[in-house]
């Protein structure tokens, strides 16, 4: 299986990572806190390592810890070494040192896990704490042995090379960026996230690679599916929205149709093939493991992935 470090220093991971954000949320996703959706996920848990497939994403947020929570039962029952990246949330009522140790403390207890392959901030919030507080709290975990790689999300270019420079200084080098990225958010790419991850050697953990579903062909301007839920009023989901996106559609799928493969594997491939970066697609059964996992494995040509840069040139901005 192809790995990829995080950054100059962390774990060597599969660059497909499964995200984790709707195993028992309630608020955003509506599903995984009953008995049937438990046993869902466990499925999903072992499908996702026979693909090879053995780097996952959450958050203490993600089900008010219930994700981790899983996470820590299905690793306890499994002998496959297994890599977890997961997140602290520096809200507002978190202002020393201490609250970082303390998140981490009871997200590894969550877990079952004494250290985790990647600790992550969830976002870019120092109005109560310091980057200088915050990231020297996280270096101290790295030399304590609980985190092996420290990591962003969320962070501007800028932000970015501010908590390079104080990890640094400890002797830590930043891993990861966690931000938004697919075929139709390439925003990271003109305002200088990408060029400076690559500069610093971090590397990049790409979320909703898919566009919330909009990159697997599944929405179109004359099909029968409706969005439900928050998609009902994203105007990327309104008719006009989704005429825009004909294009990009048709030409994921000849590409696909030439590979044996899916749009939406066509769309991951596409962002792996970018080099030092973690696509994060997230699965809540099986069989959306399974067609995550066939993103790998296979490349497109140089002309196939000109094609959907230039396609896909109207998301720069």
């Amino acid at each position: 299986m192809e790995t990829i470090k995080l950054g100059q220093d962390g774990a060597a991971v599969c660059p497909l990572c499964i995200g984790t954000w709707a195993w028992g949320d309630k608020l955003f996703w509506n599903y995984g806190s009953d008995e049937e959706d438990a046993k869902q996920l466990q499925v999903a848990f072992q499908a996702a390592l026979d693909a090879g497939t053995t780097f996952f994403d959450t958050a203490e947020v993600y089900g008010f810890g219930l994700s981790e929570k899983y996470l820590g039962q299905f690793i306890q029952q499994s002998d496959r070494p297994i890599q977890i990246a997961t997140k602290f949330g520096p809200a507002p009522w978190r202002f020393t040192a201490q609250s970082v140790s303390d998140a981490l403390t009871e997200s590894l207890k969550r877990l079952g896990l004494e250290r985790v392959s990647l600790y992550q901030v969830h976002w870019p919030f120092s109005f109560f704490m310091s980057q200088e507080t915050l990231m020297n709290a996280l270096a101290d975990e790295v030399q304590r042995g609980r985190i092996e790689a420290v990591g962003v999300s969320n962070y501007s270019a800028e932000q970015m090379q501010q908590a390079y420079k104080i990890l640094a200084a400890r002797g830590v080098k930043l891993a990861s960026n966690q931000v938004r990225y697919s075929l139709l958010t390439r925003q990271i790419e003109t305002n200088g996230i990408l060029d400076t991850a690559r500069q610093l050697g971090v590397t990049i953990l790409a979320y909703s690679p898919l566009a919330q579903g909009l990159l697997t062909g599944k929405y179109t301007a004359s099909s029968a599916e409706k969005p439900t839920g928050a998609r009902r009023i994203d105007p990327r989901f309104s008719k006009e929205g989704l005429q825009k996106i004909e294009p990009v559609i048709s030409i994921l799928k000849k590409i696909g149709d030439r590979h044996g493969r899916t749009p939406a594997q066509v769309a991951l491939n596409w962002l792996i093939a970018q080099g030092n970066l973690v696509a994060i697609a997230g699965a809540k059964n099986a069989n959306q493991v399974q067609q995550n996992a066939g993103a790998l494995g296979w490349q497109m040509t140089d002309e196939e992935i000109t094609q959907l840069e230039q396609v896909t040139r109207p998301w720069l901005y």
